[in-house]
């Protein structure tokens, strides 16, 4: 069974790779895996080791800290080392294909006056919406 903290730093992989538009292909012919094992990273089947995260963060340009970020709302870590799920709901919408997807059109505005009325506009309809 995976263990909690390699799902997240796979959700997290799998998200950055979403947002910026990549395949898992591409992602493993840039640091020399395949797409299999890309697929393995992102379910957390398989562990990254340290050199991994390092080549992944370059190539996504993001710091290895960010694999990690959200971890502790995401897991709780008992005393004895073992990560538990406390609340995956938060996660789950973020690294949704359809909230990654509106992320990524959300930035390519160009113009940051377009791009601000745009998100004032998603927070009006929102108000008042119950979270589900």
């Amino acid at each position: 069974m995976p263990h909690p903290v390699d799902i997240h730093v796979g959700k997290q992989l799998r998200m950055r790779r979403v947002i910026l538009g990549l395949s898992q292909e591409a992602i493993g012919k840039s640091i020399g895996i395949t797409f299999q094992q890309v697929q393995k990273y992102e379910r957390g089947i398989n562990r990254m080791g340290s050199s991994r995260l390092f080549e992944l963060s370059k190539y996504l340009t993001v710091p290895v800290s960010y694999f990690f970020e959200g971890l502790d709302s995401a897991a709780r870590i008992s005393p004895g080392g073992v990560a538990e799920e406390t609340s995956p709901f938060e996660h789950e919408k973020m690294s949704s294909r359809e909230t990654l997807e509106l992320i990524r059109a959300y930035y390519r505005i160009s113009d940051p006056n377009v791009r601000s009325r745009v998100g004032e506009l998603i927070k009006s309809l929102a108000e008042g919406v119950p979270v589900q």
